[in-house]
């Protein structure tokens, strides 16, 4: 029975947030569904490299390049052909993808097929690193990606990148790619496969001694971060409507680092919590840059204040929350009805208790 109130509740809050998705895109103005639709997609990329980084112990700096897969192959797939032929000026789009186009949701998915099976072929050999050494490595592979989509005009169009891609992306995809993304992770990381990755996040000589394939356990974790990572970069494209390789910078793969470490490792509640958190606090701030007063004291315009005042923040909450915002709490139904029994007590129970 319990089991079964958790899935009538899980389905009421999805039908919940459905509504929620709808009033949103019924009555918010373009700029405010910008910003939700930005912090879904760091859902996605956040909670995916949460899966290569928090459970499984490696540390990947590669999300960017498998962004700049996902949103390319999206990108070159949902163009119509016959402006294609319009904004590849440097060099003409080599066949094939002159004449291939796909639904939206079918480009989604070979974006991240593409992206995965780029994971699969740089994972076999470069997972064999540890630590700081994997991390360069994946960062390197990211740089390598980006060069390649500057220097390829025939595919990428070079630095001019891609225009004028279609605005697919709005809040039900991006809401809907997150759950999705959820769901299959959290799947995973309750099944043996995620029990196995938790082992070598926590020692991978133990983890091989009780007969954990340490190889496949990690290309398999670094294979589906990627195919999320890759989807996540479709539908920033066509939410962008432009790309181009100066998009895909160390500083993409940075930002989403924040928000895993800020919402904490290993925590998927605290990764979708903290990219809300983390596009939101960008943009709110922007206003503190054009200048403000504080009663009689008169602050001007100073370019960078923005960035200044969020770094500022991100440095207080990591010094007081340095296991991340939930601290490896993980939301659920049984853990909000303990919370709500606390801070509303049964008073029968209390009465019986001071009898």
């Amino acid at each position: 029975m319990k089991k079964q109130n958790e899935k009538i509740f899980t389905i009421l809050a999805l039908i919940v947030l459905g509504i929620l998705v709808y009033l949103a895109e019924s009555n918010l103005d373009p700029y405010k569904l910008r910003i939700l639709n930005l912090g879904a997609i760091y859902v996605t990329l956040g909670v995916s490299l949460n899966l290569i980084y928090g459970f499984t112990g490696q540390f990947s700096l590669g999300h960017a390049g498998f962004m700049a897969i996902g949103a390319y192959v999206t990108s070159l797939l949902v163009l119509p052909a016959y402006y294609k032929e319009m904004i590849f000026i440097l060099e003409p789009l080599v066949w094939p993808f002159t004449v291939m186009h796909t639904p939206f949701i079918i480009a989604l998915l070979l974006s991240g097929l593409f992206a995965a099976i780029a994971a699969l072929l740089i994972g076999l050999p470069v997972l064999r690193l540890k630590g700081d050494y994997l991390g360069i490595a994946t960062l390197g592979f990211a740089e390598i990606i980006r060069i390649i989509a500057n220097n390829i005009p025939q595919i990428t169009n070079g630095a001019l990148g891609i225009k004028g891609i279609p605005e697919f992306t709005n809040l039900w995809w991006t809401a809907g790619v997150a759950i999705v993304t959820i769901y299959i992770i959290k799947g995973l990381i309750h099944s043996s496969y995620g029990r196995a990755l938790m082992a070598i996040r926590e020692n991978e000589i133990a983890a091989e001694v009780i007969g954990v394939n340490l190889t496949y356990h990690k290309v398999m974790s670094f294979t589906i971060s990627a195919f999320f990572a890759g989807v996540a970069g479709g539908l920033f494209a066509c939410l962008l409507t432009t790309i181009d390789p100066k998009a895909f910078m160390f500083v993409m793969t940075f930002n989403i680092l924040i928000v895993v470490v800020l919402g904490g490792l290993g925590s998927i509640t605290g990764t979708v919590l903290a990219a809300f958190l983390f596009n939101f606090s960008l943009e709110y701030l922007r206003p503190i840059e054009a200048g403000f007063n504080i009663g009689p004291i008169i602050i001007p315009a100073i370019p960078g204040l923005r960035m200044v005042s969020f770094s500022a923040l991100l440095l207080i909450v990591i010094l007081y929350k340095q296991n991340g915002l939930m601290g490896g709490i993980e939301f659920s139904w049984k853990g909000l009805a303990r919370f709500i029994r606390k801070i509303f007590p049964n008073k029968k129970s209390s009465e019986g208790s001071s009898i």
